[in-house]
């Protein structure tokens, strides 16, 4: 006998890291560490590691639709996220595709990997912002990612949130700028909902192993969407499920290590 029991359902729309840091690869990790089950649609495979990124390889753009197509038909989805999203080409695709899923969606507009590899081609910037920003449910810029969204510098705290509430203009509905890029002892992560800031504030953790968290955070904000969890207490948890990531990072590789989104998962295991 068949036991019925309906597990949330989040679908990753982005790029692979074969470094296993970032991408689809940190998604789905999250995904499965928040007891989500977890889909993906590639867009990109790039060849990386933690200290760069030598070659992309963008996915046929009837590709990226159709893994997007079967998925949604048979499986279902509570919950998108989407990464990179190399060309115009493909942003459009995509954007096609999610109006016809009423499901919320998570953009993290990644523009540019942790090694300052471009993600995002400069002539698609103008398609991020007219096709997809509008869909979002969340989006999760971080302050490089506002500064190219807003046009103005974001240097501190009262940037992030006048950058949240520019943004927020753009047609979606929480926008989160993260305070990661921003230098300082302690890292602020602004929401900007429904005309109010709330203010995530955390002590920073010094670690070289950092690659993947933009990731990570933008999918865990997902798999707690699937759950129905609210946007406010979803971002709470996605920050603390970050903070665990890099305390758990790996130093493996000579540039960004990647962090561990299972690493709190297996020390419980361990533990009981």
């Amino acid at each position: 006998m068949e036991i019925s029991m309906k597990i949330p359902r989040a679908l990753t729309i982005a790029g692979s890291d074969s470094g296993g840091g970032a991408g689809i690869q940190a998604d789905l990790k999250t995904f499965a560490a928040l007891g989500v089950h977890g889909m993906s649609a590639l867009t990109a495979i790039t060849a990386q590691n933690t200290r760069e990124v030598t070659m992309v390889h963008d996915i046929p753009v009837e590709m990226v639709r159709e893994q997007i197509r079967v998925v949604v038909e048979d499986i279902g989805v509570d919950a998108v996220k989407t990464g990179m999203l190399h060309t115009s080409e493909i942003i459009e695709a995509v954007a096609s595709e999610l109006k016809r899923i009423d499901a919320p969606l998570v953009v993290d507009p990644v523009m540019v990997a942790k090694s300052g590899a471009r993600l995002l081609r400069e002539d698609a910037v103008k398609s991020l912002i007219d096709e997809l920003i509008p869909l979002a449910t969340v989006l999760t810029p971080n302050a490089g990612e506002a500064e190219v969204l807003t046009g103005f510098k974001v240097r501190s705290l009262d940037d992030q949130k006048k950058a949240a509430q520019k943004i927020s203009e753009l047609g979606v509905k929480a926008v989160v700028v993260k305070g990661g890029h921003i230098p300082g002892e302690r890292v602020a992560d602004v929401l900007y909902l429904d005309g109010e800031f709330k203010i995530y504030e955390s002590r920073r953790i010094e670690s070289r192993n950092t690659h993947g968290t933009g990731c990570c955070f933008a999918s865990a904000i997902a798999a707690e969407l699937a759950k129905n969890t609210p946007i406010p207490e979803a971002v709470g948890i996605a920050k603390r499920f970050v903070e665990d990531a890099i305390r758990y990072g790996f130093p493996v590789g000579g540039g960004h290590g990647p962090i561990n989104p299972v690493g709190r998962l297996i020390e419980d295991a361990e533990r009981f």
